[in-house]
């Protein structure tokens, strides 16, 4: 690959050659991230020539992908909708709020990105079987991926997911490991089983290879701007992987001068699992928490890529928000009713977040501000029903009518709940 130098441990500075199966730094076990040659980049990548580019994926990229030339999944993954949602800007006090709907991705979700590199890289090494754990998300996103390659794949997940994931998995063929632990107990597993049977890691947290498919949708934010970085990028943090990716794909296009600055990162996590948002703010390692979330893909206690999570937030100058379960569920229903975007709980904490900074004034009301929806809300119904208040005890969501097929009776409950139907004249 002529684009890219090396993996370079991001704790000692070792170096490896980034065509191998190294993940880790065998000097001290720390994390790799890949280096890029820019200036053989620059030499190939500009504005004009992405312009006259037809491939509305993230293989648009190829030059900032560490893959060779040539190499693509099967599967349509990237070129998500960025919309400028004024009124959900206006609800909460924003002037330039844009949501990036990646739960529009094949299998629903931003996983999509960092499983069509491992599957492209998976090929390129000749095996047969790529394998995972995850709470929900990555684990379809690589099934699928690996069902449309014609791979096998190997999927843990704990036994708390939701059974909507579960049930993908199923269809795209997977082999499914139900762990009866948390999520740090099905990570311990997946890896004593990738290591016993040689299978290709898909896991994000060793593998540095992902967060170079996750950093895409931020080439795509970028471009989708015109090139202008946002001042502000929420997402939810889980396992750290994402945010790195994000943070990478911005350097990335600074680097290489196709922005001519870098945005702020706001990490969202749960109040009930906040280990990393925790560690920033207490100026701290990471500690181990409690998994205490109804949002069970940032369900993480005890975060993987934690160091790059920090380096990325702190690099940025960055944000952190901790929101409750009930702001996750009011986010979800703020999405649907003022943007349209149906996103799980997970998908809306980013969003989540942003409303309370904006309530706070930490983020400026003229900001450019990008809130990432990471997954779809059909990957996670029974939350939906619960945001939507179908099975509440005081008999429903408010404007979820049962009621018998009399005119009469409709009218009556209009005038009860205060509707003016469309096209009433009174």
């Amino acid at each position: 690959m002529k684009n890219v130098k090396a993996a370079v441990c991001i704790k000692c500075g070792a170096e490896y050659a980034a065509d191998d199966d190294t993940y880790t730094c065998k000097k001290c076990g720390g994390v790799l991230e890949i280096v890029y040659d820019y200036n053989y980049i620059k030499s190939r990548l500009s504005r004009e020539k992405l312009a006259a580019r037809k491939d509305f994926s993230i293989w648009r990229y190829l030059e900032l992908l560490p893959v060779e030339e040539g190499s693509r999944g099967l599967l349509r993954v990237g070129w998500s909708p960025l919309y400028k949602t004024d009124s959900l800007g206006e609800t909460i006090g924003l002037k330039n709020l844009y949501i990036k709907d990646d739960g529009l991705n094949p299998t629903s979700s931003l996983k999509d990105r960092a499983s069509a590199i491992a599957v492209t890289r998976a090929l390129h090494a000749g095996k047969d079987t790529v394998a995972c754990s995850s709470t929900g998300n990555a684990a379809s996103s690589l099934a699928g991926g690996a069902a449309a390659a014609g791979l096998k794949s190997v999927i843990f997940v704990p036994e708390r997911a939701p059974q909507g994931k579960v049930t993908q998995l199923l269809i795209f063929g997977a082999t499914v490991i139900s762990v009866k632990g948390n999520y740090g107990e099905t990570f311990r597993l997946s890896a004593e089983a990738i290591e016993k049977y040689g299978w290709y890691n898909r896991n994000a947290a060793i593998n540095p290879y992902l967060s170079e498919g996750k950093k895409t949708v931020s080439l795509e934010i970028a471009e989708q701007l015109g090139f202008k970085a946002p001042d502000f990028v929420a997402l939810s943090v889980g396992d750290g992987c994402t945010i790195a990716g994000v943070w990478k794909g911005f350097k990335d296009l600074y680097a290489v001068g196709l922005i001519d600055r870098l945005p702020r990162l706001v990490s969202v996590q749960a109040s009930g699992c906040c280990p990393v948002n925790r560690a920033i703010e207490q100026n701290a390692p990471i500690k181990w928490m409690d998994e205490n979330t109804l949002a069970d893909s940032i369900a993480v206690g005890a975060p993987r890529n934690g160091d790059k999570a920090l380096a990325a937030i702190r690099e940025s100058g960055g944000i952190t928000i901790n929101v409750s379960d009930e702001e996750i569920l009011a986010a979800m229903r703020l999405l649907g009713k003022s943007a349209g975007v149906f996103g799980e709980p997970a998908g809306a904490t980013g969003t989540a977040g942003i409303v309370k900074a904006a309530a706070l004034k930490i983020v400026p009301a003229d900001a450019v501000v990008v809130s990432i929806v990471t997954g779809n809300g059909l990957k996670d119904v029974a939350s939906a029903q619960k945001a939507a208040g179908i099975d509440s005890p005081a008999g429903g969501a408010s404007n979820l009518l049962r009621i018998a097929p009399d005119m009469k009776l409709l009218t009556e409950e209009f005038a009860k709940r205060g509707i003016e139907p469309l096209g009433h004249n009174s």
